[in-house]
């Protein structure tokens, strides 16, 4: 790793390959980070993962070669790790906010080749439909969906949740509360990244 990458980078590209090496069940040793990560001393890779565990992104058991893990109970069959991308917005149409860094969460397997990804919302549009500020939704990544869905879609770059409506002249995106407007995309503005399977909400912060 070249010596001019700033360090946060730098922790952030060890997390990401930590947390690889984990979820397939293969977990590093220090000297194996400084190898991937061509350290100078293994001293550096020591401490970039220190720093890790005191920011409670990774957890280590004390006297063992391979003992970091991710934080949290372990997930076991039929759960599996689904990363936490970011924020949606249930409101008016906003930039889609990704954070590769925003860790995961143990989602129970819905099937072999479901691709899964989770995005924390913000605003109240689709609060009649059971889904809050702050809650999780849990999201199958697929390119169409049913009228009457829950999806996660981009009109013209920007991310919104909605209920998803078809007539045979449009598409249109419904909130789930009456002090919201649909959006009506124009012709090749829309895109869908997926359809919303679980909504997960957590009661203490």
């Amino acid at each position: 790793m070249a010596a001019r990458t700033p360090p946060g980078q730098t922790r952030r590209q060890v997390l990401r390959f930590m947390r690889e090496r984990l979820i397939a069940g293969r977990p590093p040793t220090v000297r194996e980070v400084q190898e991937a990560f061509k350290f100078r001393s293994v001293q550096s890779a020591r401490e970039h993962l220190e720093i890790l565990v005191e920011e409670g992104k990774l957890t280590k058991e004390p006297g063992v070669s391979r003992g970091y893990r991710l934080p949290g109970p372990p997930l076991t069959p039929p759960f599996a790790p689904v990363p936490l991308l970011g924020q949606v917005q249930a409101g008016a149409l906003t930039e889609a906010i990704e954070d590769p860094d925003g860790g995961y969460i143990g989602v129970q397997s819905a099937g072999s080749g479901d691709e899964l990804f989770a995005l924390k919302v913000t605003g109240e549009s689709m609060i009649d439909a059971g889904i809050l500020p702050g809650d999780v939704v849990i999201v199958r990544c697929q390119p169409t969906a049913d009228s009457g869905d829950i999806v996660v879609a981009l009109v013209d770059g920007e991310a919104t949740v909605k209920l998803l409506k078809k007539s045979r002249r449009r598409v249109e995106l419904h909130p789930a509360n009456p002090a919201f407007e649909p959006i009506v995309p124009a012709a090749g503005d829309l895109s869908l990244l997926g359809k919303v399977i679980e909504v997960r909400r957590y009661l203490e912060k």
